[in-house]
């Protein structure tokens, strides 16, 4: 056998393995994460947003993470993006969480009309903040692991034939919202909410199946609907609000540096930058890509007083949601308020 190892080691020198054999490391088994998002990867937030995140995973993790994102619901349709995360089909998923009426009911306090959010990294902070202060707040998202959370800036109205001006022009006009709190406020005004996904929306203004939709700037862009809409109301409506949640079991089954070094760019730090690149920047590109494709953009502010209107009428639904809320036994729903209001102003 002394012989036989002789004649290997002397072979293997000759080939230059045995420095391989004794010096190389062993490199880390690459993870591999699969992420499933429903919007187009070309649009804003995506291009602005996810696309740069996954690449400061990548960096963060020294190569360790890959992530694969399967976009345009191509793995999983928006609406069923919590389910699909819980029962494993991706790992990471993009989820609208106002897809889910009453799901996480105390994260819904983002969400509630006429809040004053300057903007989307802002908001985004807040909800974070929450996040971490309130362990009823975790508690509701269950085996689901967010690993950011972030908002939208506050919707604006936008119509193809009539354009809003005034509270009482809401009156009867169906208006598409994402769920939540601001169904009750359409609802209060006179308005027909009309909950929809946002991929459903271009068709529905096309075809009048509603009147008018609430939106960001991203969406505009990333769903074209300058083509069917050219009336803009710069009323602050109530906001969405999303996460990037992870299969809990597929979260803890990490290694623990790895989901360290996941989150140092995720958390606080990934909720500002994701809702600053994915809502706060897209608006000067809508006008640009609207004169380019020689759609008209209509925008009207509204003045003071009417403005005032829009946000006083919508307090009562704040009361409304504490008082929902501590109905179903969460005693913290007026603290969560009151916490929301003083970090949206400082």
């Amino acid at each position: 056998m002394q012989g036989v190892s002789k004649k290997f080691w002397a072979g293997a020198a000759g080939l230059g393995l045995a420095s391989v054999l004794w010096t190389a490391p062993v490199s880390a088994q690459q993870i591999k994460l699969t992420l499933a998002d429903q919007n187009s990867p070309t649009a804003w937030g995506p291009e602005h947003a996810l696309t740069p995140w996954v690449k400061q995973v990548e960096v963060a993790t020294k190569g360790r993470v890959k992530i694969d994102v399967y976009p345009s619901q191509t793995l999983i349709k928006g609406v069923e993006m919590w389910k699909g995360i819980r029962s494993g089909i991706a790992d990471i998923g993009w989820c609208v969480q106002s897809y889910w009426p009453d799901l996480t009911p105390l994260s819904d306090v983002v969400s509630l009309p006429g809040l004053p959010i300057p903007s989307a990294e802002k908001g985004s902070e807040a909800l974070w903040k929450l996040y971490e202060k309130f362990p009823a707040i975790q508690k509701e998202y269950g085996d689901i692991q967010p690993i950011v959370l972030y908002t939208a800036t506050p919707f604006f109205l936008l119509s193809n034939k009539k354009q809003v001006k005034t509270i009482d022009d809401l009156k009867g006009m169906k208006i598409r919202v994402v769920g939540g709190p601001a169904i009750q406020w359409m609802r209060a005004l006179g308005a027909v909410p009309t909950p929809m996904p946002m991929p459903d929306v271009y068709q529905s203004l096309e075809k009048g199946v509603i009147d008018a939709a609430g939106t960001p700037w991203e969406a505009v862009h990333g769903f074209r609907l300058f083509e069917v809409g050219q009336y803009y109301t710069m009323v602050p409506l109530a906001t969405a609000y999303f996460s990037l949640c992870t299969n809990k079991a597929k979260w803890d089954g990490l290694p623990a540096d790895v989901r360290e070094q996941i989150m140092s760019v995720s958390g606080l730090n990934g909720a500002k930058f994701w809702g600053k690149n994915f809502f706060d920047t897209p608006e000067q590109e809508v006008y640009a890509v609207a004169k380019k494709a020689n759609r008209p953009i209509i925008r009207y502010d509204l003045p003071a007083e009417e403005l005032a209107k829009f946000r006083k009428s919508s307090e009562p639904v704040w009361e409304e949601w504490v008082v929902k809320m501590e109905a179903k036994g969460h005693k913290e729903a007026r603290e969560i308020l009151k916490t929301t209001l003083q970090l949206l102003a400082n």
